[in-house]
């Protein structure tokens, strides 16, 4: 089974209605040429009278078909737009979905990302970062994840690299990765990908 767009449809029943249309000119012309000539041989012998050229009137009932059908394909050039415009906008309509999620996704992270900062009080950043880095290193290696990375980010430069020097690699990478949220970026580029 052949499957045909109804654009194409229109487009195939409008040829197709002109190429009869041509036919029948062409045919009635053919029949009214023929016609005169078989039924009054006699009369073809006297004055011929001039007659339209075949081509001229072929032209005018072109024309006037033509004319005539001009409407059908305005009606069907219209409606193949309305189809192609209802097409594009449901395609804009799904970008701008796909646009929302990733924006509610990174609102979503950027609350988490303040949440995140606003565990580590500026009274307890402020005693971390007056402590030793190895006394600093230990308290922070037996806390929660959340709060030492918050605490740590909230530490001047010089003292969280200090404090992190102090710990066990294993637990800084911990830390470091909870501070560049790598867990969650890993996991976003695995779903995307």
């Amino acid at each position: 089974m052949i499957l045909i767009k109804p654009a194409s449809a229109l487009a195939i029943i409008l040829l197709a209605s002109a190429a009869l249309a041509v036919s029948a000119v062409t045919g009635a012309a053919f029949a009214q040429e023929k016609a005169p000539n078989a039924s009054k041989p006699a009369e073809a012998s006297k004055s011929p009278e001039p007659q339209k050229p075949a081509a001229a009137t072929q032209d005018a009932k072109a024309s006037q078909y033509c004319t005539n059908i001009a409407d059908a394909a305005a009606d069907a050039r219209f409606a193949w737009q309305k189809q192609t415009l209802a097409s594009l906008e449901k395609e804009i309509e799904e970008r701008i979905k796909v646009l929302e999620q990733k924006r509610a996704e990174y609102e979503e992270w950027l609350r988490r990302r303040n949440e995140f900062l606003a565990k580590a009080d500026e009274s307890i950043v402020a005693i971390y970062s007056r402590m030793r880095p190895d006394a600093a290193a230990l308290q922070l290696a037996n806390m929660n994840d959340d709060v030492a990375a918050a605490i740590i980010a909230k530490l001047n430069p010089r003292s969280a690299s200090a404090v992190l020097n102090e710990m066990e690699p294993a637990r800084a990478a911990q830390l470091t990765n909870i501070l560049t949220d790598k867990p969650k970026q890993a996991q976003d580029s695995e779903k995307s990908g």
